[in-house]
């Protein structure tokens, strides 16, 4: 199902991008795009179109063929067929990096060092230790690095992380993420299954952990109480599915989760896919039982249910705009990415946006991720080796 919502929202973006572009400013951030990855599009090309203060400026592939075609298709200016060149280019301000898993570590460091900003795809790096090292370069250089968790910076995240807030149901008991994709929906050959790239259905879905967190204010668990894998049948390494139980102390009080990951989520009767399985998470306080249902894709369509426990009654609420932290900014067609564009720009600038995934947070999530893998027995994620050659994206 991951896969379908991505390429809804590659259809979304082109229809209401292409009717919103925007003149660009004379000071517009110029970005920069670190491979030619299929999620490029949706992620940083169209949602750029409709801010005025961006404009994408160059894209870099290890293969210059590739990267020309893709700056032909989107209209960007400059074509590279290095990473290198690209960070040397003195009129570029920002690069979104959107490369393999295991390479994530070691270009940000490179980009950080060339002076640039960096937008960083999930999963942050391949390990806690590598997070650690370039949270610790980008705070020396003073610039902005980010995790791309675009889902946390839609208003209907923030709709029910201030339900929950509130207080109002009481405190959370429990809570359950889950996030699949049908059988076969994932090729075989992509890097997703490949151990030496940092594949993994955890590293990939990673959803599951960032919304487990942000939804209890919490950083790294106190305990992986259990965590069970389901190797890949061409590699043993590497998990087509992971099940785990984390034990989170919130003040002295034991909450419990359990996140599910899976690529090749089996179909209902052998022939059904599990279309309908979009990445969701069920939150129970004292009070009620909230279920935020599509949270990484709401911009195409979510729902969050409230069940109050107390009455019995259930009723639905959907935030397509404003919210808590928005307020009058934004628009009902925006994307998750376009919201994160936004938050993005508006660090760089030295301002304070209404929301922001903190560097803090990004290492408890990796710390959270290889405290799973070890307790699975397939041991943490390592950055892609040097003799390893990677895909020419």
């Amino acid at each position: 199902m991951a896969m379908l919502l991505q390429l809804t929202t590659f259809l979304q973006q082109y229809v209401y991008e292409k009717g919103h572009e925007q003149p660009k400013a004379p000071d517009a951030l110029r970005i920069g795009i670190l491979s030619t990855a299929m999620i490029n599009s949706a992620a940083i090309i169209r949602p750029a179109m409709s801010h005025g203060g961006v404009i994408i400026s160059a894209i870099a592939s290890r293969n210059l063929k590739q990267a020309q075609e893709n700056a032909k298709k989107y209209g960007i200016p400059k074509a590279y067929g290095s990473y290198e060149e690209l960070l040397n280019e003195p009129g570029i301000d920002a690069v979104y990096i959107s490369l393999p898993n295991g390479m994530h570590g070691t270009w940000t460091k490179k980009a950080l060092e060339a002076g640039k900003h960096v937008l960083l795809e999930k999963p942050f790096t391949s390990n806690a230790d590598e997070a650690r090292q370039i949270v610790k370069l980008a705070q020396e250089k003073n610039l902005v690095l980010v995790e791309a968790f675009h889902w946390q910076f839609h208003p209907a995240a923030h709709a029910v992380k201030a339900l929950i807030d509130s207080g109002k149901y009481g405190q959370v008991l429990r809570t359950y993420a889950r996030m699949t994709s049908p059988t076969g929906s994932i090729p075989r050959s992509d890097i997703r299954w490949q151990y030496a790239l940092a594949g993994g259905s955890l590293m990939d879905m990673t959803y599951v952990i960032s919304s487990t967190r942000y939804y209890l204010n919490a950083g790294a668990p106190r305990e992986v109480a259990e965590a069970k894998a389901r190797a890949s049948r061409d590699d043993p390494r590497v998990d087509e599915a992971m099940e785990a139980t984390l034990r989170f102390d919130l003040n002295g009080r034991m909450v419990e989760s359990k996140i599910y990951s899976d690529m090749d989520r089996a179909n209902v009767l052998g022939v059904i896919p599990r279309v309908w399985e979009t990445p969701s998470i069920e939150i129970e306080t004292e009070h009620a039982v909230i279920y935020y249902y599509n949270f990484m894709m709401p911009h195409l369509y979510h729902y969050i249910q409230i069940h109050d426990k107390r009455t019995g009654q259930t009723h639905t609420e959907k935030h397509y705009s404003g919210g808590p932290q928005w307020g009058q900014r934004g628009e009902a067609w925006w994307s998750t990415y376009r919201y994160q564009l936004e938050a993005f720009v508006e660090k760089v600038r030295g301002r304070e946006p209404p929301h922001w995934v903190t560097l803090e947070s990004s290492i408890a999530q990796m710390e959270t991720i290889d405290a799973i893998y070890e307790k699975s027995g397939l041991g943490k994620r390592l950055p892609t080796p040097e003799n390893v050659d990677p895909p020419r994206v």
